[in-house]
């Protein structure tokens, strides 16, 4: 079940990232981050002044900035958004997953990944609706946490990191609903584009690092290395299950980059 200290955190992360991205009160960012914060976005160094500078100069680039969370999972000492982030009036945006880690009260640690929002999409849905019935963005059913938890970390394990597309056949349910803009919709679509996609990399290593799940919502954040000695990408997966099975998926993946503000790495 959501605590009430959870939905604290959910609040918090919310006001704090709609501070630096949309302006506002910089003051949220010393009320609710804490001085030793850790970055792992690229682009950042670490610590809340560097959060602010990194704020504001998004702000100068891209002042017509909207973002619009989609979803909010909150467990534990993590809260995760799912968000559209339009700079500009009139164009697709970015898809963003953003992971914060609360240490003592305080957000002490952030993950973010961003990817670009194709014109077209393999499936036809786009990276962000809710198409399973209830057609609801909220995380529901918080009884099965923990269940849903242990089945999709069984799936990916299988999947990905096995590299066995017989997972499709015992957690995914036939109205699977795809929303990765590179993949056709269904459980046969889904096994066709990462049957492909096993056979070009078969020395894939996917190497899950945290997985956040509340009621029927489990988030999945992994290093895919698609051949061995390369950066390889930050991938962010999301399910959702329901009575058992896996009913709906989104990500976004973006590249490792060579360089970084930080010495964190992105996981």
């Amino acid at each position: 079940m959501l605590t009430v200290e959870g939905t604290v955190k959910a609040q918090i992360t919310v006001q704090t990232l709609r501070t630096v991205f949309d302006g506002g009160d910089t003051t949220a960012i010393d009320r609710h981050v804490r001085p030793d914060y850790i970055q792992h976005n690229p682009l950042a160094p670490d610590g809340p002044e560097a959060l602010k500078a990194f704020g504001a100069a998004w702000r100068r680039q891209y002042p017509d900035t909207t973002y619009d969370i989609k979803r909010v999972i909150s467990e534990d000492d993590l809260v995760l958004l799912h968000s559209n982030v339009v700079t500009a009036p009139g164009t697709r945006g970015i898809a963003a997953f953003d992971i914060f880690r609360f240490q003592d009260g305080k957000i002490g640690e952030h993950w973010d990944i961003l990817q670009e929002v194709p014109a077209t999409t393999a499936n036809g849905n786009d990276m962000f609706s809710t198409l399973s019935r209830p057609q609801t963005d909220a995380p529901e059913q918080r009884w099965f946490t923990a269940y849903n938890k242990k089945l999709v970390t069984a799936f990916v394990d299988q999947l990905m990191v096995r590299k066995d597309l017989a997972a499709f056949n015992t957690y995914v349910a036939p109205e699977y609903h795809q929303h990765n803009p590179n993949i056709p919709d269904g459980v046969a679509g889904a096994k066709a584009g990462l049957g492909a996609y096993l056979e070009q990399f078969p020395q894939l290593s996917v190497a899950p690092k945290r997985v956040i799940a509340e009621g029927d919502l489990v988030a999945v954040h992994s290093h895919y290395v698609d051949t061995p000695g390369e950066r390889g990408r930050a991938v962010l997966d999301l399910f959702r299950v329901r009575d058992g099975k896996i009913v709906e998926h989104w990500d976004a993946v973006q590249d490792v980059p060579e360089t970084s503000a930080n010495d964190n790495t992105m996981f």
